[in-house]
């Protein structure tokens, strides 16, 4: 499980499995980082992709490595959550437009696995709104610009206004902010004091320079 009281990097990988494998062993062996099966990893290795990926980092750490199934589930709950925990994810994603009963059941059997649930809020203008609908809220609240939009639409900022609100509602919840991908980025996710920073491309982009990428980003990691 997450430290309340720490920071960290997540680094999600959408290369082939020979790729990963030698990316993660460039990697400094911090608890800082989480690592993320992308949803392209997803939907081309399945279940025996995050299999591997818990074996690799954990090697890499000496210790149980952190891993988030990035599924953007929004249908059938219970069984993504199943088929991932089976993996050995340590985490896993639910679109916060997946029904409101979706959400609900998503985030019970996260516990029930004893795994942590993430609720991932891209294009949902008001996260607030759909957490004052839950039964139970998650372990972790996503605020995410996606892809196409830091691509299309490079003057959309990245939702850190929405930080604050909630984690002055909901103290015990997690905040991670995905979709920046420069230093001042990360700079102004954990400002704004969220808990978590997503990143991506810099490492999809340049493998051979993961290591580099990895200690230049986890210099912001406090």
């Amino acid at each position: 499980m997450l430290n309340k009281r720490s920071k960290y990097l997540q680094i999600a990988f959408n290369r082939s499995l020979t790729e990963v494998r030698s990316m993660i062993a460039l990697l400094p062996s911090s608890e800082k980082i989480l690592i993320e099966a992308g949803t392209p990893f997803i939907k081309r290795y399945g279940q025996n992709g995050v299999s591997l990926l818990k074996g690799w980092w954990s090697a890499k750490l000496g210790k149980e490595g952190y891993i988030v199934a990035d599924l953007k589930c929004m249908d059938r709950g219970s069984k993504e959550v199943e088929s991932m925990a089976m993996a050995g994810a340590s985490a896993i994603t639910c679109l916060g437009l997946a029904p409101i009963d979706t959400i609900n059941q998503f985030i019970a059997e996260c516990e029930k696995f004893g795994i942590d649930s993430m609720i991932d809020m891209m294009n949902v203008e008001f996260p607030f709104e759909i957490l004052q609908k839950l039964k139970k809220l998650p372990a972790v609240v996503v605020l995410h610009r996606g892809v196409d939009e830091n691509e299309k639409n490079r003057e959309k900022q990245l939702p850190h206004n929405q930080i604050r609100r909630i984690k002055g509602t909901y103290n015990n919840v997690l905040i991670s902010v995905a979709g920046g991908e420069k230093t001042r980025d990360v700079i102004r996710t954990y400002f704004n004091d969220a808990d978590i920073a997503v990143i991506w491309k810099s490492f999809y982009e340049a493998p051979n320079n993961t290591a580099a990428l990895a200690k230049e980003f986890l210099k912001l990691v406090k």
